[in-house]
């Protein structure tokens, strides 16, 4: 499942994208939010980062509403995309929060407390 990250600053009421950056799955997101990872190279002055997940391949016909765009934020954190993809990005979110599994950059992009 493809991911893609934006990361935006505002000028008045103006968005400026500032950057993007494409994953291929999950597991290159959490590499690029562990500590060490490239996210720790983004800029101070960022007003949002958005992550984009995309929709599966195949629909899901047997509950339809585990496809629906939803939109999650955390902080300056907006993650957008199908609600079942979104869920099991914010468990392994939570999971290696609490282990120490991100870097510091993004848990004050996202203004997590813990």
């Amino acid at each position: 499942m493809p991911i893609t990250i934006e990361f935006s600053v505002k000028n008045g009421d103006q968005t400026i994208k500032q950057d993007s950056v494409s994953l291929a799955s999950p597991i290159e997101l959490f590499e690029y939010i562990a500590p060490g990872g490239d996210c720790e190279r983004m800029p101070s002055d960022l007003s949002e980062i958005q992550l984009v997940l995309q929709s599966p391949e195949h629909p899901n016909v047997i509950n339809p509403i585990a496809d629906k765009r939803v939109t999650l934020q955390l902080g300056l954190v907006l993650i957008t995309g199908p609600l079942a993809e979104i869920l099991q990005v914010s468990q392994e979110l939570i999971d290696k929060m609490g282990r120490g599994e991100l870097s510091e950059a993004f848990l004050a992009a996202a203004c997590v407390q813990y």
